[in-house]
């Protein structure tokens, strides 16, 4: 079936009316304290915690095309507290302790956004309803136990998340097939566009400067040099996450990861009083080509999926276009959790690029000498991984000149961390659609076989993935 409309950034901009006005680029050599390159999600939140500790600094944003445009506008709306990354890999560099505290961290962010949201005015439809990740089938149910007894060994236990049985998991949502489930409390189910735009807003009430429509052509110590002029700073801040490759010098720094989203039309309330989903809960799955999905404001279902993972050249896409297989793949995900939906219309589609560092952490840095920083390498959780790592930042930076001790952000161990690069292509193209390749293959296999087992073409894309 054909979306009603393909593209146009995403849905979440269609529930607005429309994309917003582009603000004015940049016009001329200028020059300020800090520098950020990229107006998402970091980029924003970077602007204003730096602000609201320090209002006389001097802050420009510089953004290709207007705020909120890549990832932070398309999102599955996941304001999320779970660790999407591998504890190990923190673990082995800065400790145990080091990793526990960064889980505090994500759970606390989601009631910071919440709390920021209502004290700035920002309507973005937050329902802290949490987050459902769902078996439905024999090898799923397998690793939902896994993963929960996996968590406990790093203190995650009851009350922060939950294993839920089948009838448990029917009282929430009643999905087809559906054997056991985790739940977690620590998310919200939020509209993207809402929250991207509202913070634009915010943060150019506290007096930054936003430039639209201004493409970033290098980036030199203490200098961004553009298509409208030059950007001086003591300090730059790389806050392009899915869009790095498009920077000179940083093709192979993060791939750009597709992700795609259809959004159905509104749902009869006859429909969902079959299917729950009554406190909005994020939803996922425990599949290895997984699902994401939310309860939207006006009773739409929104799911997203991988779709085509990748595109040749760390390519993007035009304006949130998406394939019309992806289209029909997300279809079929949709009428296999809720048979009595098959057939409903599907309004919208889009896709979009989430930024995927080769060890799948996310990372956040700054270099005292040459006032370079980044944050990023979300690999998907970056609603709320964003805010973290731009009080993070703020801390980096401040803390140059006092002391570190007054933000422990910068104690986190994702701080200052650097992982290789990825492989040039056509190496990076042939892993990255073999690795989708063998776990589509295994949710296949896993489905028709009924085994507990996980599928060793799974275990096989793991590894090239290298995400163990």
């Amino acid at each position: 079936m054909t979306a009603g409309v393909n593209g146009d950034v995403s849905f979440w901009y269609g529930d607005l009316g429309g994309v917003p006005a582009f603000r004015a680029p940049l016009q001329g050599d200028v020059q300020c304290d800090v520098a950020i390159v990229g107006a998402g999600y970091t980029g924003l939140w970077t602007a204003y915690y730096l602000m609201k500790s320090d209002p006389g600094l001097r802050i420009v944003i510089l953004e290709k095309e207007f705020a909120g445009f890549g990832a932070s506008g398309r999102n599955g709306g996941w304001l999320s507290g779970e660790m999407g990354w591998s504890r190990e890999h923190y673990a082995d560099r800065s400790g145990r302790q080091s990793v526990i505290d960064l889980q505090s961290a994500m759970w606390a962010t989601v009631d910071e956004v919440i709390d920021v949201c209502s004290q700035e005015g920002i309507d973005a439809d937050i329902i802290k309803g949490g987050s459902l990740h769902v078996a439905t089938t024999a090898s799923q149910a397998v690793r939902v136990r896994e993963h929960v007894e996996h968590e406990a060994h790093w203190g995650v236990v009851a009350p922060d998340l939950l294993f839920l049985d089948e009838v448990e998991t029917r009282a929430r949502i009643d999905i087809a097939d559906v054997r056991c489930s985790s739940f977690t409390p620590h998310a919200a189910r939020i509209q993207p566009a809402k929250l991207v735009q509202g913070l634009a807003r915010v943060v150019e009430s506290l007096g930054v400067r936003i430039c639209e429509g201004t493409t970033v052509t290098d980036i030199t110590p203490h200098r961004v040099a553009t298509d409208h002029g030059v950007v001086t700073a003591e300090y730059i801040i790389r806050a392009t996450e899915g869009f790095t490759a498009g920077i000179k010098g940083y093709r192979r720094e993060w791939l750009p990861m597709n992700s795609a989203m259809i959004a159905t039309e509104p749902i009869s309330e006859e429909q969902w009083a079959q299917i729950g989903w009554n406190r909005c809960e994020t939803l996922g799955d425990a599949a290895h080509g997984y699902m994401y999905a939310q309860r939207t404001r006006e009773g739409r279902i929104a799911i997203g999926g991988r779709g085509l993972p990748y595109r040749f050249g760390s390519a993007t896409d035009v304006n949130g276009q998406t394939q019309e297989r992806t289209v029909e793949m997300l279809e079929e995900i949709l009428a296999r959790m809720f048979p009595s939906l098959k057939g409903t219309r599907i309004d919208h589609a889009w896709c979009g690029v989430l930024g995927v560092p080769r060890d799948w952490c996310a990372t956040v840095g700054l270099d005292p000498v040459t006032g370079f920083g980044w944050a990023g390498g979300y690999v998907g959780m970056g609603v709320a991984t964003s805010n973290l790592s731009a009080r993070t930042l703020r801390g980096l930076i401040l803390g140059q000149n006092g002391s570190l001790e007054e933000f422990p952000e910068t104690s986190l161990p994702w701080v200052n961390r650097h992982v290789r690069k990825w492989e040039p292509e056509p190496l990076r193209w042939l892993g990255v659609h073999g690795m989708y390749a063998l776990f589509r293959s295994a949710d296949r296999s896993e489905r028709r076989r009924g085994t507990q087992k996980t599928s060793r073409a799974a275990l096989l894309a793991a590894r090239i993935a290298g995400r163990d």
